[in-house]
This record gives C-alpha cells, structure tokens and sequence, in this order.
C-alpha cells in the first residue's frame, strides 16, 4: 500500500490540484491509500473534517477514481498537524499545494507549505493551481 497524506485547506482549486496531481501519478489506484488533512485552528461552530467543502470535493474525486481515502482533523497549525499525521500514517508521500506569495507575505504569515518541507523527513509534492 501507498500512503499519501495531503494537507487540504478552504480553497476548492488546490484541493482539486492535489487530487489531479495524485491520480497522476505512476501507482495503481488500489494500492493508494490517502489521508486528508484538515486543520481547524478556528472551529467556533464545531465543524467536521467531513464537512469541510474542498475535503469533501477531495475525497469524491480520489474515490470515485478508486482510490481509498481516511479523513483526518486537528487542532493544531496545519503544518505540525500534515506532519504529524505522515509521522503516524508512516507516510511515503506527502501532498500539499501552495499559493502564491510575496517575500513580505511569506515572513508575516508564514507558509504551511515551507513548515511542512523543513518539518518532515518523508518526500514532499506541492501541486500548483497553475
């Protein structure tokens, strides 16, 4: 078995570019097995990973392509939750999908995608919505 973890956050085309990424790849879909990602680091309403728009359109497309798929929340930042799930799920890939930023944006706000590089041992794919 493959295991793939992909971080997924609110926005619809990168989860759709991570999932057209990992259908890519040279590995038959029975043997892929994905873990989706979500960090709530604000969930007043008390929202599930399930409910989560870009995780749910996510998990559709990898299924409906054959592909086995487990959804996962934390609390945490997203990127200390991405890797502590490939630390857990003993991860051979991990799939996130960055966004474009400024140097300015990147200091001040930081990069999930970058903290998720520098933060994990295991291979690491970021898709473009590109």
């Amino acid at each position: 078995m493959y295991n793939i973890v992909v971080g997924v956050d609110e926005n619809e085309e990168r989860a759709k570019a991570t999932g057209r990424e990992i259908l890519n790849l040279p590995v038959d879909r029975d043997e892929i097995h994905v873990t989706l990602v979500h960090a709530f680091e604000d969930n007043p309403a008390g929202a599930s990973v399930a409910q989560v728009g870009p995780v749910k359109h996510l998990q559709d497309m990898l299924e409906d392509a054959g592909v086995e798929v487990e959804l996962e929340e934390a609390g945490a930042s997203p990127a200390e939750a991405i890797t502590a799930f490939a630390d857990k799920e003993d991860a051979d890939l991990v799939v996130v999908a960055g966004r474009k930023r400024t140097p300015t944006g990147k200091v001040l706000f930081g990069s999930v995608t970058q903290g998720v590089i520098l933060g994990t041992t295991k291979p690491v794919l970021v898709c473009s919505t590109d």
